[in-house]
């Protein structure tokens, strides 16, 4: 199955990585893949009752993926993110 290939400005293929998915027991609803998403990627929801027992209300809030389909496969949510919550994937063609 092929995939989605780049190339970088020197040249070097490239092959984006998109956004899959969003972990809701591992984000933190810090916001910062958010922040340097260009793209409109993600949405801060609420968390789920089940998954909040241990949190107080000041966390009640997660991260969640809004428009997978805007995303350019930069990675660079993956890379802000401590809690390596954020599943990436190539695309197949």
């Amino acid at each position: 199955m092929a995939t989605i290939m780049g190339t970088t400005r020197g040249g070097k293929p490239w092959e984006p990585q998109f956004v899959i998915s969003i972990d809701p027991k591992l984000c933190i609803g810090c916001g910062r893949c958010y922040k340097t998403c260009a793209r409109n990627v993600f949405e801060l929801i609420e968390r789920e009752e089940d998954d909040d027992d241990d949190m107080d209300d000041d966390q009640a809030m997660i991260m969640s993926v809004k428009d997978a389909m805007d995303c350019i496969g930069c990675e660079a949510c993956g890379k802000v993110c401590s809690k390596k919550a954020i599943s990436h994937a190539p695309a197949a063609l």
